[in-house]
């Protein structure tokens, strides 16, 4: 049996409509709502100029395994946030910024990025540990889909 929890997952950034399709084909395995609870994700929900809020209960492991790899292959930034479950993994938000790697950052279940003792020690600093919080909250950008096929392809 697989743990599940809650997780939400916020897109965006400029991508061609090809990467569009791929990223709507994963949304939809991923059974993603604009709410929760809610009805699977309709392309009618997408707002222009806004990034993409998606939302699932019972998430294998808190991840949304193939969006998220579809996203870091494409250049496409998002946030990703899910609860901890029991002593398994703790609450986490993982931001990728559209390159580089995704950074995985420890949340509270009010869902703000923490440090611990042992965090504050191996950045040591405090402008080092104000960096590290900024990062983790990273916004994303609005989701646009260009008419050009040439980007993030």
């Amino acid at each position: 049996m697989v743990d599940r929890v809650s997780a939400w997952i916020t897109l965006g950034g400029s991508i061609n409509p090809a990467v569009w399709a791929n990223l709507k084909t994963a949304i939809a395995d991923e059974g993603l709502s604009t709410d929760w609870g809610g009805e699977p994700f309709d392309e009618a929900e997408r707002i222009d100029g806004q990034a993409l809020e998606l939302c699932a209960e019972e998430v294998a492991y808190g991840r949304f395994t193939k969006l998220e790899e579809l996203c870091h292959r494409h250049g496409v930034p998002f946030v990703r946030s899910c609860n901890g479950y029991d002593s398994q993994w703790g609450a986490e938000r993982v931001v990728f910024t559209g390159t580089g790697e995704p950074v995985t950052f420890p949340i509270g279940n009010d869902g703000n990025p923490y440090v611990d003792r042992t965090k504050i020690a191996e950045l040591g600093s405090l402008e080092a540990v104000e960096t590290y919080l900024d990062a983790a909250d990273f916004a994303v950008p609005p989701l646009v889909v260009t008419a050009e096929e040439a980007s993030h392809d």
